[in-house]
């Protein structure tokens, strides 16, 4: 008698992750994000049947946010789907969501505020996370919209600290496909169809016109500029870190003095990436700091005309003298 593989979704997804696992030494344990949607449930499923097959300790961590009634039952009946896969620990992890930074913004803060937590707690070597391409997709034409540079439009990193995301290359149908061939009954989140979220209308409404417009393939192709923009972002990264350690004459106590004759040699990409990394080291809250301030720092160095220091976030401030550029505590903040 034939030998029936398994499903082809299934297949994808299995192999997905145990290809995202491969470097792992025997023994680790593995965690996976499930919000109980397709894409995180297909990815709870396999990794239970990954783990034990590379000799690691697979477990899930589902997150209730409060903010809908009925959502630490749901959250509950994700993690013990988990524990009949055979995860352990399948874990609960409630949160309390705040309000900086509008709704999406800040339960994604509470949420993976309380994924670092665990996986400490746990001594997780890897926490995966089930973005898909489509997901992906959507996050560059936000980049696309806010006017974003490239390491915006990179998207969401393949590995970033102790996230791991193996579904970055597979459509949201592959992992749809997976549960259902698996039996499984995924939770259809109802803020996933609100429009109040400008990811929702994205995923809604702006992709299917590129779709009907430019033909199929878009998500993908979108994908694919994500992967060689990040490619770019990190050589530029990577160079910038190297010319910062020559135009920095200094970098102590929150004070960084750079040389303007040094930064003048440097392309115009890799020069504000210097200066955002100054600004940072000087103290500049980073999610605080915009293009717009790098460019008023830039302009220090490429358009002098004795204009006075330019304000940073943090009460810093950036000053030109005689040719260094200084980035502080502004005198007001001292």
């Amino acid at each position: 008698m034939a030998v029936v593989g398994p499903h082809p979704a299934v297949a994808d997804v299995r192999r997905a992750v145990r290809e995202a696992l491969a470097d792992l030494p025997r023994g680790a344990v593995v965690l996976a994000a499930c919000s109980g949607g397709a894409d995180s449930t297909a990815l709870a499923a396999a990794l239970a049947f990954t783990a034990p097959r590379l000799g690691l300790r697979g477990g899930l961590l589902t997150v209730d946010h409060q903010l809908q009634e009925g959502s630490g039952e749901r959250a509950r009946a994700v993690a013990d789907q988990g524990e009949r896969l055979g995860l352990d620990p399948a874990e609960v992890l409630t949160v309390t969501v705040g309000t900086e930074g509008g709704p999406e913004a800040a339960a994604r803060e509470a949420r993976y505020a309380a994924l670092a937590s665990a996986a400490d707690r746990h001594g997780a070597a890897a926490v995966l996370l089930g973005h898909t391409r489509d997901d992906q997709a959507e996050t560059v034409l936000l980049g696309l919209a806010r006017g974003s540079g490239p390491r915006s439009l990179s998207g969401m990193a393949a590995r970033a600290g102790h996230y791991r995301r193996p579904f970055l290359d597979l459509p949201r149908a592959t992992t749809v496909a997976a549960c259902r061939a698996l039996g499984l009954h995924p939770w259809d989140d109802p803020h996933n169809d609100d429009p109040r979220y400008t990811r929702v209308r994205v995923r809604r409404r702006v992709l299917p016109v590129l779709e009907g417009e430019l033909g199929p393939g878009v998500a993908e192709a979108l994908a694919r500029t994500a992967r060689m923009a990040r490619e770019d972002a990190d050589a530029l990264d990577e160079w910038a870190g190297s010319a910062y350690r020559d135009c920095a004459l200094s970098d102590i106590g929150g004070s960084v003095t750079l040389s303007v004759a040094e930064l003048e040699r440097l392309p115009d990409a890799v020069r504000r990436r210097v200066l955002r990394r100054a600004a940072i080291a000087a103290g500049a809250p980073s999610g605080a700091l915009s293009a717009t301030h790098v460019l008023a720092v830039d302009r220090l160095v490429t358009r002098w005309r004795g204009q006075k220091p330019a304000d940073l976030p943090g009460g810093l401030s950036a000053a030109r003298r005689y040719g260094t550029l200084i980035l502080a505590k502004s005198p007001h903040h001292a």
